[in-house]
């Protein structure tokens, strides 16, 4: 069985985190959404404001959060974890 994981419930998924993270109402509204693409592959996104960074690899199933100068706040592995995704949404 296939696991499918639905960006739109990654986005509302960071905006919440990157919320308790303490993230501002304008820098969410400025939210900078990226393809990742790796030997003409994708292979991810990342999300970023000014203070937080989050890359979701959808492949693994993972979506990581950073802190403004590289510190990994916390690891989501959105295959076994599927309900905070039902949070989310």
């Amino acid at each position: 069985m296939t696991v499918t994981v639905d960006p739109y419930e990654v986005r509302e998924l960071v905006l919440e985190n990157f919320r308790e993270y303490g993230a501002k109402p304008d820098d969410l509204e400025h939210l900078s959404e990226t393809l990742l693409i790796q030997g003409g592959r994708y292979f991810g996104r990342s999300y970023r404001t000014e203070e937080l960074m989050a890359m979701w690899m959808p492949e693994v199933g993972v979506l990581q959060f950073y802190s403004a100068d590289g510190t990994m706040l916390r690891t989501v592995n959105l295959f076994t974890e599927r309900s905070p995704l039902r949070q989310a949404a």
